[in-house]
Formats: C-alpha cells, sequence, structure tokens
C-alpha cells in the first residue's frame, strides 16, 4: 500500500471511531423480551405525528432508565416499548391506584413488584402539555409505565414501533381444548 493509501485508510478508520464516540444513532431494529409488549423484532419508523394506541419506542429519561436498571426490570440504554395512551390536550389522573385519562378508566398501578418491592407513585391530575405524551399499556396490569411514571417528554420517543417477527405466544398455539 501506497503512503497515501495508507494516510487514508488511517483517516477513514479515525473519523469514523470519533463518529461512533459522538453521535449515538437511534436504533432501526428492536428486540423486545420484556413481558408487556409481544416478545419479537420491531422495526422502527420515523414518526412526526402520534395518536394514541400508537407502539413507540421511549428512551427513558435517565431518572427512570436508572431505576428500571436497579430493579432489574431493564438493562440501561435498553428502549421501552409502550403504547401512546393520551397526547397534548387531554387530562391524565392518578387517584389513589387508579388512573384515568379524561375521566375513563385505564387501569391500577400496583403498589409492589412481583417482588414486593415498592412500584414509584405520583397522584393527581396532569394535563399532557404540547411536547409530552402518557404511555400505557392497560392490557397488561404488571407493565411499569406511565402509572408509575407519569408523563414524559416526546423527545423521550425514538419512533413507532412495528413488528416485523413475533415469537408465537404458547397459548394462542395450543390446540384448542373440546
Amino acid at each position: 500500500m501506497t503512503r497515501f493509501g495508507w494516510f487514508f485508510t488511517t483517516y477513514v478508520a479515525v473519523m469514523a471511531i470519533m463518529l461512533g464516540a459522538f453521535f449515538r444513532p437511534a436504533p432501526r431494529l428492536i428486540w423486545n423480551a420484556t413481558a408487556s409488549t409481544p416478545v419479537g423484532l420491531y422495526r422502527l419508523q420515523s414518526v412526526r405525528i402520534l395518536h394514541v394506541g400508537d407502539l413507540v419506542a421511549i428512551r427513558p429519561p435517565a431518572d427512570i432508565a436508572g431505576m428500571l436498571a436497579r430493579g432489574g426490570y431493564l438493562p440501561l440504554g435498553v428502549p421501552l416499548l409502550k403504547p401512546v395512551a393520551a397526547l397534548p390536550g387531554q387530562r391524565v389522573c392518578r387517584i389513589g391506584a387508579a388512573i384515568t385519562v379524561d375521566g375513563k378508566a385505564l387501569g391500577a398501578a400496583l403498589a409492589h413488584d412481583h417482588r414486593g418491592r415498592s412500584l414509584p407513585v405520583w397522584q393527581g391530575c396532569r394535563h399532557v402539555l404540547p411536547g409530552q405524551i402518557f404511555v400505557m399499556n392497560p392490557a397488561i396490569p404488571t407493565s411499569l409505565d406511565g402509572r408509575y411514571f407519569g408523563v414524559l417528554s416526546v423527545a423521550a420517543v425514538l419512533g413507532r414501533a412495528q413488528p416485523l417477527w413475533l415469537v408465537p405466544s404458547p397459548i394462542s398455539s395450543s390446540p384448542k381444548q373440546k
């Protein structure tokens, strides 16, 4: 290799390493292994407008990510997949354990997790402001979501999650009972 070729190759390699150190590109594929969303491979799509019910990938804020990691719920750096439950202009309340959006009951928060550890608590009502969302999976009562950490910044959304391949559920793939 010529001296110029060696220099150029070294330059490109060093620049690639430096760019990788300063820029963390958002993931485009996510493997979900948590029980609150079907296990499988999801593709992230850019999203400009969110709708209630959209499944989104979220990079939790540092305080929430730390709590999830310390509790063994989710490793640091791993996004959450959660459905959007409320958008700007809607009213989200947690009164006691009851969670409502615009007066409609969505579910309840638990006081303790499956290991008996206390879960975070917020109380009261909040109007979701522009630039905020509330995520919650009402179908899974044990889901760690907005019922414990409230509203989030929309900047935490990495994209809309579209399932590419899901692990078959043992319940749905079992033969029907006669």
